[in-house]
């Protein structure tokens, strides 16, 4: 009498040939994923294209226009408003090379940008320049446009007034981290209120300072002279950020 299989039990060619189809299966499915991934990519590097030459065409209709004014109020207006333009334009394209990172190094992303704008804002020969000194802090990706449009904001005020060097500060702790730009110019009124200022620029650092939960503070440079400006943050979690253990003062 023959004996019967046991219930549920398959032949090893059955349960072969159902495992090779399923690693097909997921192949297929990985195949799909990567060109999706690759499809994505391509369009974010179209955006990218199309935003950068957007914005240059922006600049180059405000210069133009700038020209054409008919005071010299409007033309400095607009010139102002290309020059801020230009830098988010600066800002965006440098962090265009970070959108596969999640952290980027504080000091030598404001060294770049601080070069670009000290060839912007001084003259060849005027034998000044702006100064990146401090920790070297890495922070998310998704902080670095807010910190450098304020950084530019800043440093463009001090250019107006100081005569000097202009020196941007990295200085950390274990749980905040504070960017300080100072000058040596004549310095800010006493009844001086960051919040009430009136100007673009100073609206513009407000907004994003409050947006990425920080403070704003002014306060004299060093030696009582010019004007040191501190923006503070703390990080949203504990792991938000890497404080490495170099630093250069």
């Amino acid at each position: 009498m023959a004996r019967k299989k046991p219930c549920g039990s398959r032949r090893p060619s059955a349960a072969l040939a159902e495992l090779k189809a399923a690693l097909a299966r997921e192949e297929e499915l990985l195949r799909e994923k990567r060109e999706l991934l690759q499809r994505q990519e391509l369009l974010a590097q179209e955006f990218e294209h199309r935003l950068i030459n957007s914005l240059q065409m922006v600049v180059s209709l405000l210069s133009l226009q700038s020209r054409a004014a008919t005071t010299p109020e409007v033309a400095t207006q607009l010139k102002i408003a290309a020059g801020r333009v230009a830098a988010f334009g600066r800002v965006h394209r440098q962090l265009h090379h970070l959108d596969h990172e999640d952290s980027v190094e504080l000091k030598q992303y404001l060294r770049t940008l601080c070069d670009d704008l000290a060839g912007l804002l001084f003259q060849d020969g005027a034998g000044r320049t702006v100064v990146v000194t401090g920790a070297d802090v890495r922070l998310p990706t998704k902080l670095g446009i807010p910190l450098g449009f304020i950084v530019h904001e800043l440093i463009t005020n001090s250019a107006k007034y100081a005569k000097g060097d202009i020196t941007v500060r990295i200085e950390r702790s274990a749980t905040a981290l504070s960017l300080s730009v100072t000058d040596d110019g004549p310095g800010l009124p006493g009844a001086f209120d960051s919040a009430s200022s009136k100007g673009l620029g100073m609206k513009i650092i407000q907004s994003l300072v409050r947006q990425n939960g920080g403070v704003l503070q002014f306060a004299p440079g060093d030696d009582g002279r010019g004007t040191r400006a501190t923006v503070a943050f703390t990080p949203p979690s504990a792991g938000s950020w890497k404080m490495e253990s170099k630093c250069e003062f």
